[in-house]
């Protein structure tokens, strides 16, 4: 135990160093030095499938063309995303693909840092770092996802500082991208001006609906649109017993139990109900640390209860394992910091070479076992939203000081 203890002193004082507490530093790893190693992978094994997915959205849209077809002249596999990313994808679509790859690789990832950023009274430092690998799995994969997360936090730090018009604007700016952004909205019960929040909604929604007329026409937004619902449908078909999607909570029950006759809307509603169930703590609102958590909660869910789930898309969850961890107003348990390790073992150095081939090939990748970790935490964050007082640490000692 002394030997044990000496380490996590050893590794303490190593991350006290400037360098690791300097925000200069974790701008510039986020922003340029992983954006630019994932770029060097596709330079040198030219390997940017989605990129090629993603800008042709652009192209497609431009010249009406099927949005859900396959175009195995330009990459492998279909495009999954709603019309309204040909306008996010075009700035970088209209560069040569080298330098529109780059930029895209930079601009998801200062979102994500700067959205971070905007979280009052976040530990900033440790969420940059406990994330950082993760965020580099999902830049080596080009991954939207990247914004879905910037999308989901900005919701909430928006809805904080009471602007809710930009709040809803990220909530829809995801949402007319990948449908699952529209856990943002969990955060309306928290607004303090709930007319204003779902009027703008509204004005956005139909805004995001309208825009990629601008660069085709009605009849086709409209048929694509169509075709997108149709197309999530045979996708969730598709997924269902995947090796290398359906990597959730939903995923480790289909695969463990190889059945395909249960529907998930069983485990999704159950889910719901306890996502829902700390609703009911009115007194906690007003507690910061109570809504990290329904943020907490929210990247985490959306994760693992989509079987459109990946690998790469797991810097969303992991971003709620870290502020569930930081964000409790109460000393974290030695339990609490083994499923931190465990979280961070298993989901992020699970597809590195760390872990041995096999390991990864044979037995997380088949069962989707990098959702594990994330499914146990968000099951104690659950009960630890319904139970816990979210008092900051002084107020409950004055509570108990004055109930003695």
């Amino acid at each position: 135990m002394n030997k044990i203890n000496q380490i996590i002193k050893s590794i303490n004082r190593i991350f006290e160093r400037p360098f690791f507490r300097n925000p200069k530093s974790l701008f510039y790893l986020w922003v340029i030095i992983l954006p630019l190693i994932s770029w060097l992978k596709y330079i040198i094994g030219d390997n940017a499938n989605n990129f090629r997915i993603f800008r042709n959205v652009f192209w497609h849209t431009l010249h009406e063309l099927p949005l859900y077809a396959k175009y195995a002249a330009e990459y492998y596999d279909i495009n999954h995303y709603g019309v309204f990313f040909s306008l996010v994808v075009a700035p970088f679509a209209v560069l040569p693909m080298w330098l529109g790859l780059l930029l895209w690789l930079m601009a998801n990832a200062a979102f994500v840092y700067f959205a971070v950023r905007e979280l009052p009274k976040a530990k900033h430092i440790f969420l940059y770092w406990f994330c950082a690998n993760e965020l580099l799995t999902a830049l080596f994969m080009q991954q939207f996802n990247i914004a879905i997360a910037a999308c989901v936090i900005l919701s909430f730090a928006f809805v904080e500082k009471e602007k809710d018009g930009w709040a809803t604007f990220f909530v829809l700016l995801g949402a007319f991208v990948k449908i699952y952004s529209l856990g943002g909205l969990a955060f309306f019960i928290f607004s303090k001006h709930k007319l204003k929040y779902a009027l703008s909604a509204i004005g956005w929604g139909v805004l995001f609906f309208l825009l990629p007329m601008l660069i085709s026409s009605p009849q086709y937004v409209l048929s694509q649109y169509l075709a997108w619902a149709a197309d999530l449908v045979e996708k969730n078909n598709q997924n269902l017993f995947s090796a290398f999607t359906n990597t959730s909570l939903l995923g480790i029950v289909r695969k463990l139990s190889q059945s395909s006759t249960y529907s998930d809307l069983y485990l999704i509603a159950g889910g719901l109900i306890l996502f829902a169930l700390p609703y009911l703590r009115f007194k906690q609102y007003k507690n910061l640390a109570f809504r990290y958590f329904f943020l907490a909660s929210v990247l985490m869910f959306i994760v693992l209860f989509s079987t459109g789930s990946e690998s790469s898309g797991y810097i969303i969850a992991l971003l709620g394992v870290a502020i569930w961890y930081t964000a409790a107003p109460w000393k974290r348990s030695k339990f609490d910091l083994g499923l931190l390790v465990f979280a961070f073992i298993l989901t992020t150095l699970s597809p590195t070479d760390l872990i041995p081939y096999y390991i990864r090939a044979e037995i997380i990748r088949p069962y989707a076992l990098k959702a594990l970790p994330s499914a146990l935490i968000w099951f104690k964050l659950c009960y630890e939203l319904f139970t816990k007082d979210f008092a900051p640490e002084q107020i409950r000692e004055q509570i108990r000081e004055y109930r003695f």
